[in-house]
């Protein structure tokens, strides 16, 4: 299964981070970086929302219904027209449930590592989070997903279930963290250097790049 971060290379993710950066007024390049890592870590607060059977299923309710992948359809109309309000909102709604008392932290972060102000970050993830949703709709469809099980089965597909142990242990300690950039500064040496250097490629390889600028 193709994992999160392939969706950016492709032409729909070129499509998402060029929109996303003209929409919120920020640089491509550090929209990209920022999409980078919070896409990952949304799909990580997934996983751990759908572990309980109460989260599993709203989350299958929400990709289900309103958020059933539609938006996807005509991304060039979201962008061009100026994103919708109520598509903002839908996304700081997302961001609340997912991340909940985490959400200023991760976006701090985020910012501190590219190059963005947290307010910036901010409102990258409010357009980004009811497109990844929408994504995950998609990948419902496809899979003909019906049960907590297999939605849980497929966010890991997402973020790369056979991945190394060091690719999930970043994620929780980015939502774990605080906010004051150190554990990620710590983390970062995970995949940057040392003797056990994270191989090129994956989730690690990407985040690492991210983290070596």
């Amino acid at each position: 299964m193709a994992g999160i971060l392939d969706l950016l290379s492709s032409d729909l993710g070129k499509q998402i981070v060029s929109g996303v950066a003209g929409s919120t007024g920020n640089d491509t390049a550090k929209t990209s970086s920022a999409l980078t890592m919070a896409l990952p870590l949304l799909m990580k607060a997934m996983e751990r929302n759908a572990a309980t059977p109460e989260g599993a299923a709203g989350l299958m309710g929400a990709l289900s219904g309103k958020h059933d992948g539609s938006i996807l359809d005509n991304l060039g109309g979201l962008f061009s027209d100026g994103v919708d309000e109520r598509v903002k909102q839908d996304g700081a709604g997302i961001l609340n449930h997912v991340l909940g008392s985490k959400q200023q932290g991760v976006e701090k972060i985020i910012g501190q590592k590219s190059g963005l102000d947290a307010g910036s970050v901010a409102n990258i993830l409010k357009i980004a989070a009811p497109i990844l949703m929408g994504v995950l709709a998609k990948q419902k469809k496809e899979k003909n997903i019906s049960n907590s099980g297999d939605l849980t089965g497929l966010l890991g597909g997402l973020l790369g279930g056979n991945s190394a142990d060091n690719d999930q242990n970043f994620l929780e300690k980015m939502l774990d963290a605080d906010g004051d950039g150190s554990v990620i500064d710590d983390v970062a040496g995970m995949f940057l250097g040392g003797g056990d250097k994270k191989q090129s490629g994956g989730l690690g390889g990407m985040l690492g790049g991210i983290f070596g600028k």
